[in-house]
């Protein structure tokens, strides 16, 4: 009785043993019923029936990278390049990754593949080398279009390297060292072309300057010279006032103040003017002044003819 008890104990904690699961955090339990697809089991305690239902795969929800093996293209100018590709992908429906494919990974591996040839064989060696980001993005939208009856979505496609034949390779480098020396000569010669145009700037800007300069010191030196004839003249003009307020205060007959008048005219000549103008009252005195140097003369001629009798 007591052997009975102890083996059905033992079926006992068996049975408790294979009918309860514990699912783990992003993962997902397909569970059979029977051979038939029952149910998909997220995390936390599952709870099945021993010897009837059983746990077919047990499949992963998080992302997933698959390593594409290098493949050999060849490109729309027939030259055979080497692309290793990496592609990122995630399950979000479990149950058809189980019983769509046979295996996932191996259905998209294949399909990346024949994707890559088909893009990059429509390509040449340079377009392929400049469009990488055209190429992932063409082939992650094939592939997740491909791979959604799986199941599957892809996320990303990234091409990690293209490498070209040794020959190419060798030239290419020969390409880009001629490019390169190329750009510096015309980095050179830009320099060159812009420094002479700083130089001749920097010259214009001097003589424009020098002529300013030249100029300005020119305006200066006839202003000062105005500014000294006009002070001469002033002065001048105070003399002949003076000598005039003189005279008029002494009353002197008209005789007087037309030899006065004459000697400030001579004095007044002596200036650093050019150019005097004389009134017209002093031509009056100066017919007089003839007049009376003629009457001076007479009277000593008869005076030495008188002395000499």
């Amino acid at each position: 009785m007591t052997l009975f008890l102890l083996i059905v104990l033992a079926l006992i904690i068996v049975l408790l043993v294979k009918s309860i699961k514990v699912v783990k955090q992003s993962e997902v339990y397909i569970i059979e019923r029977l051979g038939k697809f029952h149910k998909a089991a997220d995390a936390g305690l599952t709870i099945i029936i021993p010897f009837i239902d059983t746990v077919r795969s047990v499949v992963s929800l998080k992302q997933q990278t698959m390593d594409v093996p290098p493949q050999e293209v060849i490109t729309a100018d027939n030259v055979t390049i080497t692309i290793d590709t990496v592609v990122f992908y995630k399950v979000i429906n479990p149950a058809k990754a189980v019983y769509e494919i046979h295996s996932l990974k191996k259905g998209l591996e294949y399909l990346a593949i024949t994707t890559i040839r088909d893009v990059v064989g429509k390509m040449e060696l340079d377009e392929s080398f400049s469009a990488r980001e055209s190429i992932n993005i063409q082939l992650k939208a094939i592939l997740d279009e491909a791979t959604d009856p799986w199941g599957c979505k892809v996320d990303r496609v990234e091409i990690k390297d293209i490498t070209p034949p040794p020959d190419i390779k060798d030239a290419m480098e020969k390409q880009m060292n001629a490019e390169r020396n190329k750009r510096a000569l015309i980095l050179q010669a830009e320099g060159e072309r812009q420094s002479a145009i700083t130089l001749a700037e920097g010259r214009k800007e001097a003589a424009i300057l020098d002529a300013e300069a030249d100029r300005e010191a020119k305006i200066r030196r006839a202003t000062g010279e105005a500014d000294a004839i006009r002070q001469v003249a002033a002065a001048k003009a105070k003399e002949i006032q003076m000598v005039y307020d003189a005279i008029k205060e002494a009353n002197p007959d008209d005789k007087l103040v037309q030899l006065k008048a004459l000697e400030a005219l001579q004095e007044a000549s002596k200036g650093e003017a050019n150019k005097i103008f004389i009134p017209f009252e002093a031509t009056a005195a100066l017919g007089s002044l003839g007049a009376i140097k003629d009457v001076v003369t007479d009277k000593k001629e008869d005076k030495d003819k008188k002395e000499t009798v």
